[in-house]
């Protein structure tokens, strides 16, 4: 039983070296142009090769985001952009657009081009003409099922690799492809400037009654007729596996640095448990939950990978996020007994902390003192970004873990 990547985001540089840190086999980025994220971090080209590099010093893959729907003028310059990223050591291109595709194949023809999820591959045959076209992998569209992918693995030639998102952000239109940004704020979606209108709260209003607003009855708040709940398949790793899935994607270049390590954490915790020992997952699943419940997220579902999503399952009354712990440092070296590190988030002398080590439970941690870099004492750390030293904990700690705070 072959064991599956995972794929992590990386919004940043920041997020690309947590997500090693933690665990993950491959990340996914975008560069300056031609990316579905462009609010986020991202990487210039300086960046671009610096953490190429670092990645590949540490076993890490890295895929680069090309997946944007291009129009006529989006093309001019991409060739000389594509080569650079050759150049700077990209181990694959993710491409939504044909033309795109025919242009990378042309001109990095030694190129890994995985399909992106944009163009919403459905069907057995389609992916076997992608993988006809020169695609090395398709990242399958989230509207499939399961069952579908298994039809898909042995329909498909066995060189073909399937990708599948298994956790983060759902969306409500087919596989991302969202016109509802452009009509609403002018942000084309596909071409990575949305501004997640479908998050918004609505109210109804009659045509002849400006002014007038009727609620829609989900809640009194509002209603949030076009979210989705985030999707979760830490439970199901075991069907994901036997189902052949080759990589398993985690959604996520807008979060932060805290997201990509606690889910990449969990996963790949997950992910060596049960390919160690079936029994150990099975007693683990609610030590997974409890990490993925404590970040950031909309509530959990399978999205549509067990059939079509329910009432219930699905839709749900509000747009909140669910939140239990909050980022407040970063580890970046050990000097002597003390920890230096990079504040993110109030913490106070008593509060109690946790390092996110990369294996096993957080490490419980009271903060008995906070001193600046020039040694003065504080009794609280309030100022983003600030170096500051605690004393170092006797269990080891590496550089880059996550400190952490209940909320």
């Amino acid at each position: 039983m072959r064991k599956p990547e995972l794929l992590a985001p990386a919004g940043g540089p920041e997020a690309l070296r947590t997500a090693v840190l933690y665990g993950a086999d491959a990340v996914y980025l975008g560069g300056s142009r031609y990316g579905l994220r462009a609010k986020a971090r991202n990487f210039d080209r300086e960046q671009m090769r610096e953490n190429i590099a670092y990645a590949h010093q540490h076993g890490v893959r890295v895929h680069v985001a090309v997946n944007i729907l291009a129009h006529n003028e989006h093309l001019e310059g991409l060739e000389a952009y594509l080569k650079e990223l050759e150049e700077d050591g990209a181990d694959a291109l993710i491409v939504a657009d044909a033309g795109i595709f025919q242009i990378a194949k042309e001109t990095v023809p030694q190129m890994e081009l995985h399909l992106s999820t944009q163009a919403s591959a459905t069907n057995y045959r389609t992916f076997q003409f992608w993988h006809e076209q020169g695609a090395k992998r398709i990242v399958a569209a989230r509207e499939l099922s399961l069952a579908e992918l298994r039809q898909i693995r042995e329909r498909c030639d066995e060189k073909l690799e399937l990708e599948v998102f298994i956790h983060g952000a759902m969306c409500i239109s087919i596989s991302g492809r969202c016109l509802l940004s452009n009509y609403m704020a002018a942000r084309d979606a596909n071409l990575g400037a949305c501004v997640h209108p479908c998050r918004w709260k609505y109210r109804l209003v009659e045509e002849t009654r400006p002014g007038e607003y009727y609620p829609i009855g989900e809640e009194d708040e509002g209603t949030y007729i076009m979210n989705s709940k985030d999707l979760c398949m830490i439970e199901h790793i075991p069907e994901l596996i036997q189902a052949g899935i080759t990589s398993f994607k985690i959604e996520g270049r807008m979060k932060t640095p805290l997201y990509v390590a606690m889910v990449t954490k969990a996963y790949r915790e997950a992910i060596d448990d049960y390919m160690e020992n079936p029994a150990i997952f099975e007693e683990k699943k609610p030590y997974y939950l409890h990490l993925l419940s404590q970040v950031s997220h909309r509530g959990y579902n399978t999205g549509f990978f067990f059939g079509h999503p329910d009432e219930n399952s699905q839709v749900y009354p509000s747009s909140a996020y669910i939140k239990k712990v909050n980022f407040v440092a970063k580890v970046l070296k050990r000097q002597g007994e003390e920890l230096w590190i990079e504040q993110r988030n109030k913490f106070s002398v008593g509060d109690t902390l946790y390092f996110l080590t990369p294996v096993g439970a957080p490490l419980a941690y009271q903060v008995k003192g906070i001193r600046t870099e020039e040694g003065i004492l504080r009794e609280s750390a309030n100022h983003a970004q600030e170096i500051l030293r605690i004393a170092a904990p006797e269990r080891e700690i590496p550089e880059g873990c996550i400190l952490m705070k209940s909320l």
